[in-house]
């Protein structure tokens, strides 16, 4: 089993900072894909971004140039860097993870979410 455990979340400002952590533990191989998807009051899950294990990223275009995505192998932990937060970034961050359990069996695996509460 593999547990993602997120934290980083709070209250700012609008035009603050705030970096999202996502650690997995378990029984990993290895992380294929981890991404940051984000969900407000009455909207839908959206994928924020996205790093794969080769360390291509991709970005919604509401957060190029502001978030910044990344990961350290060696800690199973993903980042999410979040510059210029603006009041519509507020909703609960979520991880997920596209884990490798051995070299030919993978799972997705989702934390808990964070809320991120950007103030105008």
């Amino acid at each position: 089993q593999v547990q993602l455990v997120e934290s980083g979340g709070g209250l700012v400002q609008a035009g603050g900072s705030l970096r999202l952590s996502c650690t997995a533990s378990g029984s990993i191989f290895r992380i294929h894909r981890m991404g940051w998807y984000r969900q407000a009051p009455g909207k839908q899950r959206e994928l924020v971004a996205a790093v794969y294990s080769g360390g291509d990223t991709n970005y919604a275009d509401s957060v190029k140039g502001r978030f910044t995505i990344s990961r350290d192998n060696a800690e199973n932990t993903g980042y999410l860097q979040m510059n210029s937060l603006k009041p519509e970034d507020t909703a609960v961050y979520y991880c997920k993870a596209n884990v490798g359990l051995t070299l030919l069996k993978s799972s997705e695996y989702w934390g808990q979410g964070t809320q991120v509460t950007v103030s105008s």
